[in-house]
């Protein structure tokens, strides 16, 4: 491939390089650097990491290597975000690429999210993004342009939105500023999960724009072999909660309540559905640590939800046997918890649009 140039922000030309973390991805890595070798806009560098793989996906990587410019990096491993890092910092292009080992892209992905790196700006852009397919793991598809089924707002234009919901911005459906994310300090390598959403709201708060292209331009694998279901991405969204937990405290003399009215409700859903599966497998162990991340947020709750989560959770803790009574429960139980759950984030989230849209 011959490299590519692309005129950019101030008229500069610019280069673009593709970086695939990899680690056991022997299955489908073959089928997602072939997506990159169809592009109708070639990039300049193709890098893919091994992360300390154990299966043959190194040597599929190798074959393809013989006969396209590829270069492959080896590491011990270290996670997608240390993987991610470490083949970045050995490109030299200022655009990068970021495609996971099991999605694949659509011929015209990097031509579309090159365009506005184009057009001068009077805001530095940070990344362009997309709109995905989800497909399985043999590649059917499943949704057409998942994200509009998706909460959030699209492109990213407040601090609120950004912290309600996950961002939903897809490493692989992302063009990335090599600037803006040297500026950053690039992937926070302690989390292994939710490192995108991360990356992506330091860079908002930076100060750089983004621009959301509301068409599917990759396709999203998703499935239980998943990273997004690994027992490291529920570690991980503890840790990354906790880290947003400590940057934004609630602010009463300005009326922003960013841990109680956003974060806490943002959180809850998915610690509630971590304990149910953990019941659902009988796993007690995994049980009492998913009442422990329960307890933890609880804290952060007022009103009908934390009274609830005090009075319920030592009777979880003591009494793990109530759990499966309310799953069993759970068809009458769920559209209540839903009306009450949603009312809460709907009257809280309007008080802080409406608190903050006043100072």
């Amino acid at each position: 491939m011959a490299p590519t140039r692309v005129s950019t922000q101030g008229g500069d030309d610019i280069s673009i390089a593709v970086v695939i973390p990899l680690y056991n991805g022997e299955r489908y890595i073959q089928e997602a650097i072939e997506s990159v070798l169809r592009q109708s806009l070639p990039p300049t560098e193709v890098i893919v990491v091994d992360d300390g793989s154990t299966d043959n996906g190194p040597a599929v990587v190798d074959g393809l290597a013989r006969r396209h410019p590829i270069t492959l990096l080896r590491r011990p491993n270290g996670g997608q975000s240390a993987a991610r890092n470490f083949g970045i910092a050995h490109a030299g292009s200022n655009l990068i690429a970021l495609l996971d080992q099991d999605d694949i892209w659509y011929t015209d992905h990097l031509e579309k999210l090159a365009e506005p790196f184009r057009q001068p700006r009077t805001v530095e852009l940070g990344w362009v993004y997309s709109n995905l397919d989800e497909i399985d793991e043999h590649g059917r598809l499943v949704c057409r342009s998942i994200l509009r089924f998706l909460p959030g707002q699209h492109p990213k234009r407040d601090l609120i939105c950004s912290l309600r919901s996950d961002m939903f911005i897809l490493p692989s459906a992302s063009l990335v500023s090599r600037k803006a994310f040297e500026a950053v300090g690039g992937f926070d390598e302690q989390l292994l999960g939710y490192e995108d959403d991360d990356l992506f709201l330091r860079m908002f708060r930076a100060g750089y724009d983004n621009v959301y292209l509301d068409e599917a331009l990759s396709q999203w694998r998703l499935f239980v072999g998943s990273s997004s279901y690994s027992p490291r991405m529920a570690v991980s969204r503890m840790a990354y909660l906790r880290k947003l937990l400590a940057e934004f405290p609630d602010d009463p003399a300005r009326g922003r309540y960013w841990r109680r009215d956003v974060l806490a409700p943002r959180f809850l859903p998915h610690l509630i559905k971590a304990f149910i599966d953990a019941v659902r497998c009988r796993d007690r162990e995994l049980m009492r640590a998913s009442l422990e991340n329960l307890r933890f947020i609880s804290k952060y709750h007022n009103g009908k939800v934390r009274i609830v989560m005090q009075l319920l959770l030592p009777l979880l803790f003591r009494f793990p046997g109530i759990a499966r009574i309310l799953l069993a429960a759970k068809p009458v139980l769920q559209p209540l918890t839903r009306r009450i759950m949603g009312g809460l984030v709907v009257s809280r989230n309007k008080q802080l649009v409406s608190t903050a849209s006043s100072k």
